[in-house]
């Protein structure tokens, strides 16, 4: 069923149109926003980041289970495609690099100026002044980062707990992008959310690094420039996990990531990623779009011939 799920995100992504459980997720952590921290002080804000944390989590997964134990009941088949359905809807491959291609096309055919409105919806930093480099630079930033985030982590906790799980660290994620930030308007609110998604993403982000490792060796890009700057700068980051992805990118593309931009008007210092043995293009989009589908792929055989191996000779 994970197997299915994987495919049908390659086939499908994320149709606008279609009914997407993290989009309830994201309505339902604005609705809480407005509900309940609106005039509080910032104490009490950083309480209630708790709060929209554990009912924002815990309620995905209760949600999940009895959404999963109901479908089942009624019919196995039915059941089973529930199942895939919301195994499909964690992954984020074919979405990811779609949103990658479409700040490519725009600036190969288009304007810096209509490149800068498109990489703003997939990235969190301000984009009205970024040079077409820089926009460059943070759309590989943004797919070296969620080939951990979007699909190395939710298919590991598919295989280490089916959709329940996997639901589960969606909402965290997506608590970690709409709250997660060191500003003033955040900075309370967020602080929980920020700190779990580091810790859950511990390890996701270190496997991410290797799975990349082997798409750079698999796709002929600079693998020993990959190794040297993935182990020298690994932990170039404000947060303790997308360095680990970002610089394997960075390293076997030959570019350099990171540094200082702004977020929400408030600068925000990052130490550099990687040398630049050149400048980025625009091609390097489409490069790490192809190590995130091998990556990807990498994941996809690796867990489930651990999982495998469990199941037949373990357990």
């Amino acid at each position: 069923m994970i197997i299915a799920a994987f495919l049908l995100d390659l086939l499908l992504g994320d149709p606008y149109h279609w009914p997407h459980p993290i989009k309830l997720i994201g309505n339902f952590i604005a609705w809480f926003q407005e509900a309940f921290t609106q005039g509080k002080t910032e104490a009490q804000k950083y309480r209630w980041g708790v709060v929209l944390w554990l009912v924002t989590v815990l309620g995905t997964g209760v949600v999940t289970y009895t959404l999963l134990l109901l479908t089942f009941w009624l019919h196995p088949w039915i059941g089973t495609i529930c199942y895939v359905y919301l195994a499909y809807t964690t992954l984020a491959t074919k979405s990811l690099a779609l949103e990658g291609r479409k700040v490519y096309q725009m600036l190969k055919f288009d304007s810096v100026t209509n490149a800068r409105k498109q990489v703003a919806m997939i990235v969190g930093r301000d984009t009205e002044e970024l040079t077409e480099e820089e926009i460059t630079k943070a759309t590989v930033e943004t797919i070296a980062e969620n080939t951990s985030d979007g699909v190395v982590a939710p298919l590991l906790c598919l295989f280490l707990g089916g959709p329940v799980l996997a639901m589960m660290y969606k909402a965290l994620n997506t608590l970690d992008s709409m709250v997660g930030y060191v500003t003033p308007k955040y900075q309370a609110i967020g602080w929980f959310s920020a700190k779990m998604d580091d810790l859950w993403n511990f390890i996701p982000a270190r496997l991410t690094w290797l799975f990349l490792l082997g798409a750079a060796k698999v796709l002929g890009l600079n693998s020993q420039n990959a190794w040297q700057v993935g182990r020298k700068d690994c932990r170039n980051h404000k947060s303790p996990n997308s360095g680990f992805p970002e610089a394997i990118v960075a390293g076997a593309l030959g570019i350099q990531l990171g540094g200082t931009h702004q977020y929400h008007g408030i600068e925000i210092y990052k130490p550099t990623i990687g040398v630049a043995l050149r400048s980025a293009q625009q091609e390097d989009i489409l490069r790490t779009n192809r190590l995130l589908y091998v990556a990807g792929a990498l994941s996809l055989v690796s867990f489930s011939i651990i999982s495998f191996i469990v199941q037949h000779y373990i357990l």
